[in-house]
């Protein structure tokens, strides 16, 4: 489990189920994603990423505010697991139910992410994909300090070409480039 100012994150719960199957209904919050998730896909994400936390020690965590405990969404490290021309790498990436949207947890807490991975994990790299018109993931990128990498611009393996989701960006981070180290 890992604190910020306001943030929990934390391993998945089945506690988290309802609230992230809601959030996988929500046209807002997958509006850059190809379809709505029904609630044993919502599960099966979570099983996902649960197994990876077993496997890496890290995953796209279950993400609470601290001061009511409520379910918010996840903000975590991943690997992916479709081949790219940057992969295999690590990814930071999030997911926030949308009526906690503007208040800057996907920031606050993509920051400690960002520690967790070049301080705990040591790597020296973390990457970050976003569909290239998800303004706002980017905005949070570019607030964490990431920067694009435009020769890295890539239409996204698991989507047709033709699909208006698969052209996707690339943003980077190297370990030296950090600066939030202990």
């Amino acid at each position: 489990m890992y604190e910020t100012s306001r943030l929990i994150l934390r391993p998945w719960q089945d506690k988290d189920i309802a609230p992230f199957a809601q959030m996988g209904q929500d046209h807002q919050v997958m509006e850059y994603f190809p379809k709505l998730l029904n609630k044993d896909e919502s599960i099966s994400m979570i099983e996902r990423m649960k197994a990876r936390f077993n496997q890496y020690g890290f995953c796209f965590y279950a993400c609470e505010l601290k001061q009511d405990q409520s379910f918010i969404g996840f903000i975590g490290l991943n690997v992916p697991t479709f081949s790219a021309p940057f992969t295999p790498c690590v990814e930071i990436g999030w997911r926030i139910a949308s009526p906690y949207w503007g208040n800057g947890y996907a920031t606050e807490g993509a920051l400690k992410c960002l520690e967790i991975g070049f301080n705990q994990f040591k790597l020296k790299e973390i990457v970050s994909i976003a569909v290239k018109d998800n303004l706002k993931s980017i905005h949070v990128m570019e607030k964490i300090g990431m920067q694009r990498d435009y020769s890295g611009d890539f239409l996204h393996p698991l989507l047709p070409e033709s699909n208006k989701l698969a052209p996707h960006i690339l943003y980077r981070m190297q370990e030296q480039h950090f600066s939030r180290k202990k």
